[in-house]
């Protein structure tokens, strides 16, 4: 599989799976991007906030006077139940299976943007992608479009 003609062809282990999601991602993510699309990183900013704070509240509890047996019931309920459930419940309800969010193109008459998402299920060959708009509702969006393939048509032999 190509990316153009200024870089070689790219490689991934075919017998791993999870090295075949990537690769294809990466080139669906570089596609998107060449085509006028700004990747919106809001979402990366706000999960890596909610880290931010996971690790204050664990050096908090690291050097507060009490000493680690006393403080372990604070330590539990704060960072591994509640902030940890939060960081899981936004990853699960707002990125789902997404690789790229973006911006409208610049100058374009569409006020919004597209979510990437790909599936590769395990131990299966076809690779599903779906393009939707970032905000359904919006009287710009168009309409989910989602595309199934096996991977076994995108890899050279030869390469």
């Amino acid at each position: 599989m190509t990316s153009g003609a200024a870089k070689g062809p790219k490689k991934a282990n075919l017998l791993d799976p999870h090295a075949i999601k990537h690769l294809l991602d990466e080139s669906v993510s570089e596609i998107v991007t060449t085509k006028g699309y700004a990747e919106d990183f809001r979402l990366s900013n706000v999960r890596l906030l909610i880290g931010m704070v996971i690790i204050g509240i664990a050096l908090l509890a690291q050097f507060t006077h009490k000493k680690f047996p006393e403080n372990r019931d604070f330590l539990i309920m704060c960072i591994y139940l509640v902030l940890n459930a939060i960081l899981q419940f936004f990853s699960y309800t707002k990125e789902k299976n997404a690789i790229l969010f973006t911006y409208p193109p610049a100058g374009s008459f569409n006020s919004t943007g597209l979510i990437v998402s790909s599936k590769l299920p395990r131990f299966s060959d076809m690779y599903t992608l779906t393009v939707a708009s970032a905000d359904p509702k919006s009287i710009s969006a168009n309409e989910t479009v989602q595309l199934t393939k096996s991977v076994t048509k995108c890899y050279m032999k030869n390469a």
